[in-house]
């Protein structure tokens, strides 16, 4: 009979904590949702003690979703359980997910504590749990640089208190597979009582080893893994789903099976990239647009001749349907809808109305419309109820000339104009957009990047704007880069908070 492993996601809490990519509660659902379609056993919808937003997040997913543990992180803080367990009040299964730093650096510098300080605080943070819930699990936060025989002291005397799942996490994506697979496999070797907890990894990417960590993990013993969808966490980011799914799917000599609906993953990852506006970079394993793409020669040939000579996933099995309906500006709502549900996004025909009104303006300018631009359609912020909107831009532009862009803004349904130079079409447009908004904002990243194939793609763009000391992020995309640019800086002054 094969191993079960358990799949606990946290592309809501941990993968959320990323700069700009934060949800509303409407988003999470929706999320949680796919998450359970998904398969996965786990979902740590948030940190309800950190804001009223987390908070409110997970009484409402909770509520919506029905089979999968519903997890709510806390500190090794009395407060932190205390609402933690009123916001699973509504879960069906429910967890709580406590926990401290146990490296030597954690102990003397973040809690200036002791070894053994530590272990009461954990112990007595799990008992405490334990009065709410009965599935507790415990986070030995930088278990990977905390020395293995103390690690065990912590673990057993969590498992003694009535921890129900050890997470033994990587916190800095410092460890080696080898010394991560030693590790685990020590926990289970020397650990009083191991057999009545369930080992978990939360590996991170600090240095591109997270995937393989995890998997050293799992052959050490561990049988819940912390995943994110399209490896998205703070940082260089976490484990991906997709990629433990399809290793275990691929190799099925590990005996090692997950209860994951793998043709799921790719409508997944597009929902998920399109609500967080974080693209998904092409050369991604497993959902990257150029995962099943093959552009040498050989290669060409080779897969031409047996598709297994250079494919060892089939894109169905992941949910690519590389006989996708093309949608243009002679689709109908049928159609456009259909591509929505595909790629995992379920909307009323309310909101397909106010798609579809997009969807024709970009089919007019693109000669097709693929799932990229569908999924941006579907996830961009509608600008209506913002106060600052983009009325008109025109921007001239070319070799040996200077830059000048000439705007036009609704601010609170009352017109603007203005015009300015500029070192090239995006730095005028900004210029000409600051004339009107008179405020000290200072550009900190600006990235950009097509979603698309094709001299017609669709670009999307990433501000990041300083504004009293304060940070936001903006997010725009259009076929014109230079629009695309100016909605992007125009979404963080709508951000701007009320002074």
């Amino acid at each position: 009979m094969s191993d079960r492993l358990f799949i606990f996601d946290t592309t809501l809490r941990d993968g959320e904590q990323v700069p700009g990519c934060q949800l509303n509660t409407v988003e999470k659902i929706q999320v949680a949702k796919a998450l359970e379609q998904l398969g996965v056993d786990v979902i740590e919808a948030g940190f309800p003690v950190s804001s009223p937003g987390d908070f409110n997040s997970v009484i409402e997913i909770s509520k919506a979703v029905t089979w999968p543990t519903i997890c709510a992180l806390t500190r090794a803080v009395q407060k932190d359980i205390d609402v933690a367990a009123d916001a699973l009040k509504y879960a069906k299964h429910k967890r709580i997910h406590t926990g401290i730093g146990t490296s030597d650096s954690h102990i003397k510098y973040k809690f200036n504590s002791t070894r053994e300080e530590i272990i009461e605080r954990g112990v007595a943070a799990v008992k405490y749990a334990k009065k709410y819930v009965e599935d507790v699990e415990f986070y030995c936060e930088d278990a990977g640089r905390t020395e293995n025989e103390y690690l065990a002291r912590v673990v057993e005397a969590v498992i003694k208190a009535g921890a129900t799942v050890v997470n033994i996490p990587d916190t800095t994506g410092y460890c080696l597979p080898q010394e991560y697979f030693e590790k685990i496999k020590y926990l289970k070797e020397h650990v009083d009582g191991i057999d009545r907890a369930i080992i978990s990894t939360h590996c991170h990417n600090d240095l591109g080893m997270a995937t393989a960590n995890t998997l050293s993990g799992v052959l050490g013993g561990a049988r819940q893994v912390e995943v994110t969808i399209n490896g998205i966490g703070e940082r260089a980011g976490n484990t991906s789903l997709e990629e433990i799914a399809m290793i275990l799917k691929c190799h099925k000599g590990l005996d090692i099976e997950t209860n994951i609906n793998t043709t799921k993953i790719y409508p997944t990852s597009r929902m998920v990239s399109s609500l967080m506006n974080m693209p998904v970079q092409p050369n991604k394993a497993i959902v990257g647009r150029n995962a099943f793409a093959h552009s040498s020669g050989i290669h060409q040939d080779g897969v031409l001749k047996n598709v297994q000579t250079y494919e060892i996933i089939n894109p169905k099995d992941v949910g690519i349907d590389d006989n996708a309906i093309v949608l243009t500006a002679r689709s109908g709502r049928a159609a456009l809808k259909h591509r929505l549900n595909v790629n995992g996004v379920e909307v009323d025909e309310q909101k397909l109305d106010k798609i579809y009104e997009k969807f024709l303006i970009l089919a007019d300018q693109k000669k097709e419309v693929n799932d990229a631009d569908v999924l941006m359609l579907a996830g961009a912020d509608t600008a209506e109820a913002h106060a600052v909107k983009l009325d008109f831009l025109q921007v001239t532009t070319g070799k040996g000339v200077k830059s000048v862009a000439s705007i036009g803004l609704d601010i609170s349904n009352q017109k603007f104009e203005a015009a300015a130079s500029g070192n090239g079409p995006v730095d005028a447009a900004i210029k000409a957009l600051k004339k009107i908004i008179m405020k000290q904002m200072t550009l900190k990243e600006f990235t950009i990047q097509a979603i698309s194939k094709g001299s017609d793609d669709v670009g999307k763009v990433h501000m990041q704007v300083e504004y009293e000391g304060s940070i936001y992020y903006g997010f725009g995309a259009n076929t014109d880069i230079v629009t695309a640019s100016v909605e992007a800086y125009i979404d963080c002054i709508n951000k701007f908070k009320k002074k």
